[in-house]
């Protein structure tokens, strides 16, 4: 891979679901690149395709009835969608971490935390189950869990949910991987632990030259800790720019909206704003933008033109036929 190409390429990404209802369009043509050492965010509300997205990189998607049907996923200049299953099992935990959004779930309930991790290692490192059990003590205190000598042995019911967290992330760190996955890691934890998870991201970072796709609703989150931001609605990205771009000149309705729906410290306790409305149902996707129904400045051509991502400022694109229109304009 040349040291200029990013590590991941994501190019017209789409994923479906076959399902006897209908064709549920899951993620519709998602386009990004993230380089080493680099944070990228993406964000929006639930089945928007942020998971999706990232259980389309590493190959997880169940078929039948979910497929990748258009797009490559390219990673290190490798089109991830043409490896097979046994390719992909020796990048997954090693090249790409994934930290899912339910640790509880996600940790096997009837095997101990020792087990679990030094079976990651020894899955993808060529090293003793003494070497891996002394890896495992390691990441166990990197991730600052108290006496990982005693908790190695406990199973993961024996753990509080952030607790479990840090397993999962001692997991996903396991074997040095270049890209990092987070799914919601900051869920229903504490603003405490919460602190502590995303400092430990950025330590890891700093130290790998790692990159990290964050997954998350929350825009505090994305403000700390990412680069740039993806704002995704309908399993579409709406915006895409720098982060501070975003926080001060974001322009896509649906953006602006879930950023006046964030509470503010103000003297004049305003009221939270909320967005009107549902998300569309993927199986019948509104004929222009999706975001329409619930848009306040819906004009007549949003009813009936989808828009494409136009390039406002460098750097920063907005799928909105007010910027469309604006675009077009100032080309004429």
């Amino acid at each position: 891979m040349n040291n200029d190409s990013p590590l991941l390429a994501v190019k017209n990404l789409h994923t479906h679901f076959l399902t006897k209802s209908g064709v549920v369009k899951a993620v519709d043509g998602v386009d990004f690149d993230i380089s080493p050492g680099e944070t990228l965010g993406i964000v929006g509300e639930s089945g928007s395709g942020k998971s999706i997205t990232a259980m389309s990189i590493l190959g997880l998607i169940p078929s039948p009835p979910g497929k990748i049907v258009d797009g490559e996923i390219n990673f290190r200049g490798e089109n991830l969608i043409k490896k097979s299953t046994g390719q992909m099992r020796k990048i997954r935990g090693k090249e790409i971490g994934m930290v899912f959004q339910d640790p509880m779930t996600s940790l096997n309930p009837v095997f101990t935390v020792e087990k679990q991790i030094i079976e990651t290692i020894r899955a993808h490192e060529n090293v003793s189950k003494k070497q891996a059990r002394e890896r495992a003590l390691e990441l166990l205190n990197l991730v600052g869990i108290p006496d990982p000598q005693k908790r190695l042995k406990n199973y993961p019911h024996e753990f509080s949910g952030g607790m479990r967290q840090r397993v999962m992330i001692a997991i996903a760190l396991a074997c040095n991987p270049s890209l990092l996955i987070a799914d919601e890691p900051t869920t229903a934890l504490d603003v405490t632990i919460q602190a502590q998870i995303l400092e430990l991201f950025k330590k890891m970072q700093e130290e790998l030259n790692m990159a990290i796709i964050m997954i998350t609703h929350d825009l505090g989150v994305v403000s700390e800790v990412c680069d740039r931001v993806m704002v995704m609605y309908a399993g579409k990205p709406v915006e895409f720019s720098e982060t501070k771009n975003l926080f001060d000149y974001g322009k896509h309705p649906y953006s602006l909206g879930l950023m006046n729906s964030i509470p503010k410290i103000t003297p004049d306790k305003q009221k939270l704003e909320a967005i009107e409305g549902l998300p569309p149902d993927l199986r019948d996707l509104p004929k222009g933008c999706s975001f329409a129904p619930r848009c306040k400045h819906v004009m007549e051509s949003c009813l009936t033109t989808d828009p494409k991502l136009t390039e406002v400022a460098e750097g920063h694109h907005v799928r909105c036929l007010l910027y469309e229109e604006t675009e077009k304009a100032v080309n004429t």
